[in-house]
C-alpha cells in the first residue's frame, strides 16, 4: 500500500526549465509553512498520545489557553485531531498548481481565503462526512442529496460535528470568518511564540534539502527526507510507504515538500483531486527512522507464531545453535531452521559463526522498538 505521485509533467519537454538536474526540478518546492505547522501545534494538543515527545509543551499550553478559546478549538478539533484537513495547506488548492505557503500566518490566511466556499466546504467536511477525495464531485454545497446525506453523516458523529456542518452547509462565509479568527486567536494566545522557537530549525531544514536537491537531484533528497518515500526517475513517480492507497499527479504544476518540527511520526501526502501534491515531512534528527510497512507486517505476523515466541524467550537470553534449540523444543532441527528463516526475514534475529557453529541471537534493539514502529506506521 502506498501514495503515489506522478511528476511527469515536472520534466515535460518544452516547460522551460532548463537543462541539468537544477533546471529539471525548479518547480519542486521546499518550504516552511506556518499554517501548517498551527494544524500540527493543534494536532499535538488534542492528541498528545500520538507525540510523546511534546508533552511537556503540549501540557504548559493546554494550562495557559484562555477557557473561552479552548472551548472554541473543541468546536472544530475534528479539523486537526485524528488526522489534518486540507484548509491548513490552501496555497494547493490555488488554480494553476504552482503556489507555495506564505511566508507568514497572515499570508496564508489570506490564501484560504482566496479558495471558493466549494473548496472550503469539501475540505473542512471530509472527514465528518466522508466525501470523497480522490474524484470529482459537486459537494453539498451544490447537490442536495449529498447535502442531505452530509447532514445525516455528521449527525452520526456527533453534536458537535452536526451543528458545525449545518453552520457550514448554510452560511460558509460565516464559518470561514469565525474559523479565520480562531486561528488568529490561537497565534496571539500560543503559536507565535512557538512558530519564532520552529522557524529558523525549518528554515534551515529547507535550505538544506533545496541545495540537496540541486546537487544532486530529487531522489537524493527525497530519500533524505525518510525511508518511506522513493523515487523512480524512469518512470517518473514518487511512492510514500502508507498505509492507505492514494494517487495524485503534479500535471504541468509543481510539487512542494513542507518541513515540520511538530509533525512526527506523521509524513502527509496532500492528494486531493485538483488540488497541488504537496508531502509535509519530519525534520531531520527529529525522528528515528522507522521500517517500512512491509517490514513492519513481517515482524508482527512473524511474532504471531506461538514456537516463535517461544524461540524469542531463548534467544532474548543468550545466543544459541539450531542443534540447542531443537533440543530444548523438542522439534527437528529443519523445524527450528524454518521457524529462525522466518525471524531472519523479518530482521528480529542475528547470526554469527563461532568456530564450527552458527549462533543465533534475538536483536534486542529491533524488537523494543516493535512498538513505536507500529504506532508510527499507523500514523504515517
Amino acid at each position: 500500500m502506498s501514495v503515489t505521485i506522478d511528476i511527469t509533467g515536472l520534466a515535460a519537454a518544452g516547460d522551460g526549465l532548463g537543462t541539468g538536474d537544477a533546471g529539471r526540478w525548479r518547480r519542486v518546492s521546499f518550504t516552511p509553512s506556518p499554517l501548517a505547522e498551527l494544524g500540527m501545534a493543534l494536532h499535538a494538543l488534542s492528541e498528545p498520545g500520538h507525540h510523546p515527545r511534546l508533552r511537556g509543551w503540549a501540557t504548559a499550553v493546554t494550562a495557559g489557553l484562555d477557557p473561552g478559546l479552548a472551548d472554541r478549538l473543541c468546536e472544530a478539533d475534528f479539523l486537526w485531531r485524528t488526522t489534518f484537513s486540507d484548509v491548513f495547506a490552501p496555497f494547493a488548492g490555488i488554480p494553476g498548481g504552482r503556489a507555495r505557503p506564505g511566508a507568514t500566518l497572515a499570508e496564508e490566511l489570506d490564501q484560504l481565503d482566496g479558495l471558493t466556499d466549494q473548496q472550503f466546504v469539501h475540505a473542512a467536511l471530509e472527514f465528518t462526512c466522508q466525501l470523497r477525495y480522490d474524484v470529482a464531485d459537486p459537494g453539498p454545497l451544490d447537490d442536495p442529496v449529498m447535502r442531505r446525506r452530509s447532514l445525516e453523516l455528521a449527525a452520526a458523529r456527533g453534536v458537535v460535528q452536526e451543528r458545525f456542518t449545518r453552520r457550514l452547509l448554510e452560511d460558509p462565509p460565516a464559518v470561514r470568518a469565525w474559523f479565520r479568527q480562531l486561528l488568529l486567536d490561537c497565534d496571539e494566545a500560543f503559536f507565535a511564540d512557538t512558530w519564532a522557537r520552529l522557524r529558523p530549525e525549518l528554515a534551515a531544514d529547507a535550505r538544506h534539502r533545496t541545495d540537496l536537491l540541486r546537487r544532486k537531484g530529487l531522489g537524493e533528497a527525497l530519500s533524505s527526507l525518510s525511508g518511506a518515500v522513493s523515487l523512480d526517475e524512469e518512470a517518473g513517480l514518487i511512492t510514500v510507504d502508507k498505509l492507505l492507497v492514494g494517487r495524485t499527479a503534479t500535471g504541468d504544476g509543481g510539487l512542494v515538500l513542507v518541513p515540520t518540527s511538530l509533525g512526527w511520526p506523521h509524513l502527509l501526502v496532500l492528494h486531493r483531486y485538483g488540488w497541488q501534491p504537496t508531502l509535509t515531512y519530519p525534520v531531520s534528527g527529529s525522528h528515528p527512522e522507522a521500517p517500512s510497512v512491509e517490514q513492519l507486517t513481517l515482524r508482527l505476523e512473524a511474532l504471531a507464531h506461538p514456537v516463535r515466541m517461544r524461540l524469542c524467550r531463548h534467544l532474548a537470553r543468550a545466543a544459541h545453535t539450531t542443534g540447542e534449540l531443537a533440543q530444548a523444543h523438542g522439534m527437528s532441527a529443519p523445524e527450528i531452521s524454518r521457524h529462525l528463516a522466518v525471524l531472519r526475514r523479518a530482521g528480529l534475529i542475528t547470526s554469527g559463526r563461532r568456530g564450527r557453529y552458527v549462533q543465533h541471537q534475538l536483536d534486542l534493539s529491533v524488537v523494543a522498538r516493535l512498538g513505536t514502529d507500529f504506532i508510527e506506521g499507523v500514523l504515517r
